[in-house]
This record gives structure tokens, sequence and C-alpha cells, in this order.
């Protein structure tokens, strides 16, 4: 079935993403105006909007199953876009659009269901051979059995929400009388973010890097993968850069981790797009993690380096057409990495920091691609996340990405909340990063040492404060202060042109 037009059931940077696919396709979008956000920016580039500015419920309308389908059938949407977040994994969702007749773009819900339940992956994962981490064989009933279950497999083990993702309802635990605190925290997390307070135990393997393959899958019986991400920089289990390919994998481990990823959609007869999440250790051996039934927040990284349009080839599965790739047509050209900068403050942790953006400067820059949900006098509130905008940035080669990565960082101004701007401006510069050694325990074990500590660093942030302040006051005034002549800008090089005012 053709689909003519699509109800986003999402907001911000992703919604504006897939209105701009799905305009190229000549399809229509309805978007949903809420009381926290009336003039959003998606908001305005839909062609139908649907005003929920007065809705009383208790439940946020991306939230509320009843209400999206509702406005689906009022608006005569042919289909509904998920997105990622709210209800892109639900399984109930996906059925009950199928239910009323509405397509659903995504996997079937059964897949859903059975990749979104970390425990029947897993079990999924051991009947197909597929390797994983030692754990417990099911959901962990309390803190006894906890115990018992990682004197089996040794400390350090990982406690896991069965259901959900994020980072959210995860604890280490390296010793036994610390099982009972993290057993609670783990599952009361897992219920709160996910409404089920399941958990399950695996072995925690020390500093891995963390890499996932791209899934795309028809309902014809075809699934190939369109290469890895790495995704190895985070915070609390949540991503903040990510980058394709892998420095990691050479051919053959690019291959080998490729077709188990492959093997496991095939599990559940995957289709539509799908991400396959790896734990790679030190000896190169890979152990499957999860699966993320969605689009990715970091997608765009695989669409610089394939030239393939994930959201399209989402909207063209759900239509029911067939997969036009096979595995030896996909091409990798060049190096892509994706900062999110978010509104957050760094020094406390990185503590979201709600506020309006008053001054937004995205650059334009042929290496570069912003995908942003925000403009001038939008707001960031607390009740949604704290994405800003994402760069993503396109090089021949991980050193060229890099070189584009710091000057694209540099002339980015946004004023009016804190954000990892500063983070990621250090982080382009550090040793670790830049040689590829780095892994999920970058941040909590390296950064420290690194952030702000050294003269360089120092120098570092006085010269992009000088910058931002130089912007601010004199630009205004017709001042033309080249900051980069399109090359990165050094302290010396800063210093010299200050003194020339």
């Amino acid at each position: 079935m053709k689909i003519k037009r699509i109800l986003i059931a999402n907001r911000g940077e992703i919604a504006v993403r897939i209105i701009r696919t799905a305009h190229k396709m000549k399809i229509e979008v309805v978007a949903i105006r809420t009381a926290v956000e009336p003039a959003a920016l998606f908001i305005s580039q839909a062609d139908i909007v649907y005003d929920n500015t007065e809705d009383s419920s208790e439940i946020p309308v991306f939230l509320n199953i009843e209400k999206i389908i509702e406005i689906a059938l009022k608006t005569k949407a042919d289909a509904i876009h998920p997105g990622y977040g709210f209800l892109a994994e639900n399984a109930y969702f996906a059925q009950k659009c199928i239910e009323n007749k509405i397509i659903y773009i995504g996997p079937s819900p059964d897949a859903i269901y059975k990749m979104g339940n970390k425990t029947i992956a897993r079990k999924l994962a051991v009947a197909a051979k597929i390797p994983i981490a030692m754990g417990s064989q099911g959901n962990i009933g309390d803190e006894e059995e906890a115990i018992l279950v990682a004197d089996k497999i040794g400390y350090p083990v990982i406690i896991k929400a069965a259901s959900g993702g994020g980072g959210r309802g995860m604890r280490i635990v390296r010793k036994a009388e610390d099982m009972g605190k993290m057993f609670v925290i783990a599952s009361k997390e897992a219920e709160k973010a996910f409404n089920d307070p399941s958990v399950f135990i695996e072995k925690y393997i020390e500093n891995p890097k963390h890499i996932e393959f791209q899934i795309l899958g028809d309902t014809k019986g075809n699934i190939i993968h369109l290469g890895e991400r790495e995704c190895s920089i985070q915070r609390k289990h949540q991503k903040l850069l990510e980058e394709a390919p892998s420095i990691a994998l050479d051919s053959d481990l690019r291959k080998r981790m490729g077709n188990i990823a492959v093997r496991i959609a095939k599990t559940v007869n995957y289709y539509s797009a799908g991400t396959v999440e790896f734990l790679l250790d030190s000896d190169q051996n890979f152990y499957f993690m999860e699966m993320n039934t969605r689009i990715q927040v970091e997608h765009p990284v695989t669409e610089m380096i394939t030239g393939i349009d994930l959201i399209e080839q989402q909207i063209r599965i759900a239509s029911g057409e067939a997969l036009k790739y096979r595995q030896q047509d996909i091409k990798f050209r060049g190096w892509a990495i994706e900062c999110r900068i978010n509104a957050e403050d760094v020094q406390s942790g990185f503590a979201p920091d709600p506020g309006k953006i008053e001054k937004l400067n995205l650059p334009a820059e042929s290496y570069l691609r912003i995908d942003t949900g925000v403009q001038a006098g939008s707001s960031i509130i607390p009740s949604y996340d704290s994405l800003i905008t994402k760069l993503i940035i396109k090089g021949k080669d991980r050193k060229d990405a890099i070189r584009n990565c710091k000057m694209a960082l540099d002339k980015v101004w946004i004023k009016g909340t804190k954000t990892t701007l500063p983070f990621f401006r250090m982080l382009v510069r550090n040793p670790k990063f830049i040689d590829g050694t780095f892994t999920t325990a970058f941040i909590e074990k390296d950064l420290e040492k690194y952030y702000l500590n050294s003269e360089y660093e120092e120098m570092l942030a006085a010269w992009l404060a000088t910058k931002l302040f130089i912007e601010e006051n004199l630009m205004d005034n017709s001042i033309n202060v080249d900051f980069g002549n399109g090359k990165e800008m050094s302290p010396w090089l800063l210093n010299k042109r200050i003194n020339q005012f």
C-alpha cells in the first residue's frame, strides 16, 4: 500500500528528520501540537497540525496509545512513525495500529516484544548459538537469588532492566555486600522508567567497546546489515558520541559480527530498521547485548558513509516494498562522527540544564550535517530530553573527520543554557580519543585526569571563553573577525587577532 499521510508520534529533532524524508517522498505529515511546546520547530514544518494543547490528561500525548490512535483516525493518516523513545518500542502500540488498519512504520509487534524483553532476547541468542555474556537464565526474583547467580558467574556483574534501555535500570555490582542495595535501586528504576521492575544479571565485561550494527529487513524475508557504529563514548550508560565505522574492527571481524547481527534479526523474522548491539572486549571477543527495534539517535553516521536514507527505507518497507539492496551492494565511503549537543552541565555530572535558547549559531559546511529540533527562542523543557542538536561530521578518513569535527565544534555558539560543547571540544583533542584506544569506561576512568587539569586544557577553555565573548560583544558592531578561515584556530593565533582590537 502506498503511504500518503504519516502521523509522527514524536517531537523534536527526530520529528523534523522524518518530515524531511517524507516531503522528499511527496508524503504529507501530521504533527501534534502540545501545550508545553506550542511553537516547536517541527510544528511549523508539518502539513497538518493536530492541536492537542487543551488535553488535560495526566498521560503525555506521546505516551498515550489510545489518544495517538484517535488522532491518526481523525486526521486520516495512513501510517504512524514512532521515531525513537516514547512508544517506539511498545509492542502493544504497534498491535493497536494494526488493529485499527493503520500502518506501523517499524517491525512487527512480535519482534518488538521478543527483542524488547532482554531475557527473551538472551534465550533466542542462546538457541541460535550467538555469543552472549554469562548470566542468569531469566529474570531475578530477589536479592538472595541475585547473590547466588553472581557467585556462580563471578564478580563483577551488572544488573539490567529486562525491559527498555537507555542506561536505565542498570547497576554494576563488584561485591556481594552491595548486591541488596543495587538490586533494589535497579529494580525501582526499571519500574519507574518502563513500568516493569524485572531485572536480570550478566557478567560485567570490564572496559569493552560498544559496537552496534545497523540492520535493514523487509517483509519478504530479506535482511542485510549496513555496517557498524562505535558508541563507546558514554556517560551513565548513555551515548554521547558515535562514529562509523569503528577503528576497532578490521574487515574480517566486521564480516563476522555483521553476519551474527543478521542471524539474530532472523530469529524474529525482523523487518524495518533495527540495531544489534555488542560488547567487544580487549581480546576481540564479542557478545550480543540487545537489539533496538527502532531508528536510533545515531543513525545519521550510517547514512553518511552508505548514502542510504534509513527513514526512507523504513517507509518503503512499511509500504510492502522489497529491499532494493543486497549485502554486496553496501559500500562504505569515508568516516562520520556524531556529537550530541545536549543542554547539560558537564561539570555537574552531565546534569540537565533546561532553559531558553537565546542565541543559536549553527555553521553551514560541506562536511557537516545538522539535525536539530530547536531554533533561537526555543526552550529545552524538563519534561523532555535535553538534546539541542546533533552535529554529523564527514571526512575522507578518521583523521580528516576529527579535524573537521574540531572546526565544526568551534563554530557552534549556543547561549541561554549550559551545553556539552566544552566536553566535545576537549574530547576531540584528547590523545585516547584520537588514537582510538578509548572504551566505555573512558569518561569515568580516563576523562577526569584530562578535564581542565592540564595546562593545555586550561588554555583551551580560556580561548573558547574569549572567542564567545568577542562574538557576543563585537560581532553586532560589524567587526569582522575570522575565527578559522577554514582551519582550526589555534589559541596563539586567536591571541594575536584579539590584540588587534
